[in-house]
């Protein structure tokens, strides 16, 4: 088994890692990130992002990415429409570009940070599988490849079910209660024009009685649709054939009474499902100082995506791990202490900020709870 010896080695190649590597980076600090994918095109990334104003968009002025970001904004993006399952429109707000939360396609945003990075900076197709304490704040990752590394240290960007978060912390992710279908609808304005008025420019959402449809107008003209519904983790139940066609029965039947419309987003969409539940690690999760380790991102606080919140902590972790690494260069435990007790903080109140989302957008008024939140908010 190869061995090679790195003195910062980061598990993980999405947002949250990437953004720590390319800010050590500018601060003269090299990293080594390990990601498990093949490659930087193996799969898509995900849907539009909004990059929040006191989060996201200072981690990436930290990595002197402003300029970039706003190239891969998606005009129009910030755009709402709220209705209720009769397809009653009840909010519908343009984006007058006068909001903090821009949208980014998440690929994009990947894109952007990949580019950004020196050549070799990430190694792709290295899934760990046992990460083991050395002794002295060293540790040793040993790779589904046979390969193996060593690191001063290591910080677990590798999400929900982190390999590194055991190090740290007994606790194990929850399923919240609701699953979500997640679907596309491509060329919509071309191939879906009832779907394309409805979903409208930007963010779309259609809530009540524990279910609902969250959507959004990709930057490429497809929508990004998640059916979402409260229930358990038996649904839907294993009676019929597997796959997405069963898959897509279960979901329409979850919407049974639902106008039409937006049955439709459904009913009419491209390619595979996917069936996805929702985890989060406990409110206010953390853990003890240990020598030489620590995560950032959905590793160290995982919660529900109801306040927009995961990928702009993950960004954010990053940026201030980087800073606090490079104020402190002859005393990377310091760092590790002042950064942690300090990413606590923030992310027990975005937690708590997400769970209570949501219980109001899956509980019993959702629309008029939601109408106030929005109005409130002007």
């Amino acid at each position: 088994m190869t061995t090679t010896h790195h003195p910062l080695a980061v598990l993980g190649g999405g947002l949250g890692g990437l953004l720590l590597a390319r800010v050590l980076h500018v601060h003269g600090i090299p990293a080594a990130v390990f990601d498990l994918e093949p490659g930087p095109e193996a799969r898509t990334q995900g849907g539009m992002l909004d990059i929040h104003h006191d989060s996201g968009q200072p981690a990436l002025a930290a990595a002197d990415l402003t300029e970039g970001f706003r190239a891969i904004v998606h005009p129009g993006g910030q755009a709402l429409r709220l209705l209720g399952p009769d397809a009653t429109v009840h909010l519908a707000e343009p984006d007058d570009d006068t909001g903090g939360r821009p949208e980014v396609d998440r690929g994009d945003l990947r894109d952007l940070l990949l580019g950004s990075l020196p050549a070799g900076t990430v190694h792709w197709g290295r899934k760990a599988v046992a990460v083991e304490p050395l002794g002295g704040g060293r540790h040793r990752v040993a790779f589904a490849d046979g390969s193996a590394i060593t690191t001063d240290l290591l910080v677990g960007a590798d999400g929900a079910w982190s390999k590194v978060r055991p190090l740290l912390s007994a606790a194990r992710p929850a399923y919240t209660g609701v699953s979500f279908v997640e679907a596309d609808l491509h060329d919509a304005a071309r191939r879906h024009p009832g779907a394309a008025a409805l979903v409208g420019g930007g963010m779309f959402m259609a809530l009540g009685d524990g279910r609902g449809f969250l959507g959004h107008l990709e930057s490429d003209g497809s929508i990004h649709v998640y059916a979402a519904l409260r229930t358990g983790e038996d649904w839907p139940p294993a009676t019929g054939p597997a796959g997405s066609a069963a898959l897509r029965d279960a979901a329409l039947a979850a919407f049974t009474g639902w106008a039409d419309p937006l049955r439709a987003l459904i009913a009419d969409a491209d390619g595979e499902l996917t069936l996805r539940r929702i985890h989060a690690l406990p409110v206010g999760h953390r853990w003890e100082r240990v020598p030489g380790v620590t995560l950032l991102g959905d590793a160290a606080h995982l919660m529900s995506p109801f306040a927009g919140e995961g990928a702009n902590l993950a960004m954010q972790d990053g940026a201030e791990l980087a800073l606090a690494l490079a104020a402190r260069p002859d005393d990377p435990e310091a760092a590790l202490h002042a950064y942690e007790q300090d990413m606590f903080a923030r992310a027990e109140a975005s937690a708590a900020e997400s769970a209570a989302s949501l219980e109001l957008m899956f509980g019993p008024d959702p629309v008029a709870g939601l109408l106030e939140v929005f109005t409130g908010a002007r």
